[in-house]
């Protein structure tokens, strides 16, 4: 009996550290991450890297072609950047076609697109940002913090995302992960 009440106990007290210990590992996730670096080429073939735009707003897209909302946000995309371009902003859509430039290039003109398009056929941007689906779209500050991930289309264009990255734009970077209020999911 009192074996079996101690072991009630240990069994107790071990899930009791269990939870706990997944409590303080979830908390050390929460909140901005940094940004995984990368290099891809664009549609000209020359290599764009993220790290090399800190200092900026960046918005990174993942998409497809094949892919309805995808299709759907981009011209949003398109008058957002439009908007944004001359300023601490840039806006890299990540293409994870397997044919590449042979598919993406035709889109993209179609299309009117002027924001860089990038070429990641292997998909290993997507990979890296653990992205499961499209589009998948992650908002990094001036410090390479990854401060927001949209999961699914959105209207990029609308007044208050384009408020929320104003703001974003408008934070000076000096914080460790400054970040500005969300736009509507």
């Amino acid at each position: 009996m009192a074996n079996s009440r101690g072991l009630k106990v240990a069994v107790a007290a071990v899930a009791v550290g269990l939870a706990a210990a997944g409590g303080l590992l979830a908390l050390g996730h929460r909140g901005p991450r940094l940004a995984p670096d990368f290099a891809a080429p664009d549609l000209a073939g020359h290599a764009v890297r993220l790290s090399a735009l800190r200092g900026q707003v960046v918005v990174l897209n993942l998409w497809t072609t094949w892919c309805p909302p995808c299709r759907e946000e981009m011209p949003s995309m398109e008058r957002l950047y439009g908007q944004l371009r001359d300023r601490d902003f840039q806006l890299l859509a990540v293409s994870q076609d397997e044919d590449g430039s042979k598919t993406v290039e035709p889109f993209v003109r179609q299309l009117g697109i002027t924001f860089p398009v990038l070429l990641d056929p292997e998909r290993q941007v997507g990979e890296r940002y653990g992205v499961w689906g499209y589009p998948e779209t992650f908002i990094i500050d001036r410090n390479g913090y990854v401060v927001e991930r949209v999961i699914g289309p959105r209207d990029w264009a609308t007044p208050a995302q384009l408020a929320a990255l104003e703001a974003l734009i408008a934070a000076d970077g000096d914080g460790a992960n400054a970040s500005a209020p969300r736009g509507p999911s």
